[in-house]
């Protein structure tokens, strides 16, 4: 018997699997200042290198906020938009946060409304985002009109952008789920790319993106059945009328965070940042009101100056975090891993990526140690040497 095939076999394996041994040896030959953490399901280290550096985290914060809505609001929650009717048929619209009021969300919204209100014609629209404060501002948000700029809203439709296609001063959407309304092609006139693109509603004039919800829920109850013959604004629900329709978003927290996570959504993952803080220190919205949220139950893993957040979506450069303290909360956050993007060998990871910024961090799916948890952030090097790495780490222990 010939056992020359499965010596081959096992030559190719030691060629390209690398020993356990050596891993550290090829992460410090092919990133030697780049920050490494890596530990066993246990807690024990594994690989530790420039592991107490503290780093910029870009948009793997997003796993703290995910971890922090995962405990203050529980998966099943799920936003809410409530809507009111006067005596002379006029709507009133009060905004809930929703970060997942998109097209397809306001199509099952509108059939419901009229269910419950009658499809006579509505003699205007009401707007009323106060649950969150005129002059909030994000740090690290800035006055652009990419979409991933976008201002956080109590009522804010498709992320508070607008997704269409110019030809001059010709405006269609770029989505057939989404009609085209008199805002947007003002908006997309006046800043959008000629040919197909997407923007951030203007920021000098935040009304604008809440008056831009209003227009798209007319479109919808016409597309309904209904009808709105009176004038769109902004204003707030009259003392003591009650609710004739409180739309609950149809996918609840768990997904919401799942498509947040995967898509990496800015806007997304500070609207929930903002609804921990409301939910655990009561309304009206507040970013420092989250703020002291995250403060304390970071503090509750004895980590609260290892993790320091600015905001909740990793836009800004002022979030610093070490590894360790990130390791702290992917422990927490470990039940809810199959939120996370997922690599050909089964591990979890997330993203982050800024000018000068690569970071990954995650569990990886290894061979002797299960699901290892692990944080990588490079200054050098491009965004594919991180999943390099991860492979290697996947490979090799």
């Amino acid at each position: 018997m010939s056992f020359r095939p499965f010596a081959v076999a096992l030559a190719v394996l030691l060629l390209t699997a690398p020993a356990a041994s050596d891993v550290k040896s090829r992460i410090a030959a092919l990133a030697p200042s780049g920050l490494v953490l890596v530990l066993d399901e246990d807690g024990n280290e594994l690989i530790a290198q420039n592991a107490d550096e503290p780093f910029v985290p870009a948009s793997v914060a997003k796993i703290v906020t995910a971890w922090l809505a995962m405990e203050v609001l529980g998966g099943d929650y799920r936003f809410e938009t409530s809507f009111y009717l006067d005596d002379d048929r006029v709507l009133y619209v009060r905004g809930g946060g929703d970060p997942f009021l998109v097209s397809e969300e306001l199509a099952l919204l509108a059939p419901q409304l009229l269910a419950e209100t009658g499809t006579e014609p509505f003699r205007g629209i009401v707007l009323d985002a106060s649950y969150y404060p005129a002059a909030l501002r994000i740090p690290g948000i800035e006055v652009t009109d990419e979409a991933y700029d976008a201002l956080n809203a109590a009522l804010a439709a498709n992320f508070n952008t607008i997704a269409a296609v110019r030809d001059g001063d010709t405006v269609r959407s770029a989505e057939e789920q989404t009609p085209i309304t008199p805002l947007a092609i003002s908006e997309f006139r006046a800043r959008g790319p000629n040919g197909r693109g997407r923007i951030s509603l203007t920021q000098e004039d935040p009304s604008v993106g809440v008056r831009y919800a209003g227009e798209l829920i007319a479109a919808f109850i016409e597309r309904a059945g209904g009808s709105v013959d009176g004038e769109i604004t902004t204003g707030a629900v009259p003392a003591g009328l009650e609710p004739v329709h409180v739309h609950r978003q149809s996918r609840d927290l768990t997904e919401i965070l799942r498509l947040m996570l995967i898509g990496s959504n800015n806007y997304m993952a500070n609207q929930v940042f903002l609804e921990v803080g409301a939910s655990r220190l009561g309304p009206p919205v507040s970013l420092d009101k989250s703020l002291k949220v995250a403060r304390e139950m970071l503090a509750d893993l004895g980590i609260a100056d290892e993790i320091q957040l600015v905001e909740g979506s990793g836009i800004s450069r002022d979030n610093r975090f070490t590894a360790h303290g990130l390791a702290a909360v992917l422990d927490r956050f470990a039940p809810h891993a199959e939120l996370l993007t997922e690599s050909r060998r089964g591990s979890r990871y997330k993203t982050g990526t800024f000018s000068g910024v690569r970071t990954l961090t995650g569990y990886a799916r290894t061979t002797d140690h299960g699901d290892a948890r692990f944080v990588i952030s490079l200054k050098e090097g491009g965004g594919q040497l991180r999943f390099e790495l991860l492979e290697m780490l996947e490979r090799g222990l």
